[in-house]
């Protein structure tokens, strides 16, 4: 009896189409391909509880080692804020001429923090958590968002102590304080877009992450936390004026200043950069979608190498 021995077609040297098309009549794909954007949306939608609770264990572990615990999370900003007030606001003397001054900079604290811990989390989302990216699968941006949200969910925590605070210098309670939903709405989609420029670039090039804390404590002396961007205008008028307008079209800045007249009696529109609602939504839409769309192409490569 003879047998027939078939062997596979050679494909050595085959045209890359005939290898593509021999792959989809068989239903193969690439492992780890990229789905295209509505799909990644869609993947990411499905998977929003585990963000969800992927950020609150990370805000539950966070201090989990220290004695006091959770207390570490309202203890943190304020002790933050108490030293910039004795640097700042004692020692140089930021606090003349801004009403409400306690209020003043611990919104600006808070609200800082939120947007510094933030990009600080998203510049190691990937290379801090490599063994979970390369043993499932799953949108990688859901990374850099639950690293926000845990972020979020921190100042969350701040607000109440803030809330503590304003009673306690008798600023009354203001139908202005629900404008604190859209400021932090804006601010979140802002923070968790430059999160994931970050979360792309550090996980090609680790030293970001060395990097960015200098970055970050430039930006934040230009964003007015510690001391009024009117005072100092009005202090410096010959300043040009685009240096001016960059000052007030910060990010930080407005976002910083929109709590701070959602919740400081004191502080009044005036002391808004014209069109502010404009220019916040215009950061949190360019950094958001762009942020967003420039994680997504890279999205096969994170884990590889």
């Amino acid at each position: 009896m003879s047998q027939v021995l078939h062997t596979p077609p050679q494909t050595q040297g085959a045209p890359h189409g005939d290898l593509a098309a021999l792959a989809a009549r068989h239903g193969l794909t690439v492992s780890g391909a990229r789905p295209s954007l509505p799909e990644y949306i869609r993947q990411l939608w499905a998977r929003r509880h585990f963000i969800t609770a992927f950020a609150t264990a990370k805000l539950t572990a966070q201090y989990s080692q220290a004695k006091l615990g959770q207390v570490w999370q309202v203890m943190t900003p304020l002790l933050n804020a108490a030293v910039y007030y004795f640097i700042f606001g004692v020692l140089l003397e930021t606090k003349k001429g801004v009403a409400d001054f306690i209020p003043f900079l611990v919104t600006g604290v808070f609200v800082w923090t939120f947007t510094q811990s933030s990009i600080m989390a998203g510049t190691r989302a990937i290379g801090g958590s490599i063994g979970l990216v390369r043993a499932l699968h799953f949108p990688r941006a859901a990374l850099p968002i639950s690293f926000c949200l845990q972020q979020l969910q921190q100042l969350l925590f701040s607000m109440a102590a803030l809330l503590i605070i304003l009673f306690a210098v008798g600023v009354p309670p203001a139908l202005s304080w629900f404008l604190v939903l859209p400021a932090l709405t804006l601010q979140f989609v802002f923070n968790a877009g430059v999160s994931m420029i970050l979360a792309r670039l550090g996980a090609n090039t680790p030293d970001i992450s060395q990097l960015m804390p200098f970055i970050l404590r430039t930006w934040m002396y230009i964003s007015g936390v510690m001391w009024s961007i009117d005072n100092l205008l009005e202090k410096h008028q010959g300043m040009p004026t685009w240096v001016a307008d960059l000052l007030r079209a910060n990010p930080a800045a407005v976002y910083i200043d929109l709590m701070r007249f959602a919740l400081i009696d004191s502080f009044h529109a005036g002391q808004l950069p014209p069109h502010v609602w404009l220019v916040a939504t215009g950061w949190a839409l360019l950094a958001g979608v762009g942020g967003f769309i420039y994680f997504w192409k890279a999205e096969e490569t994170y884990g590889r190498g």
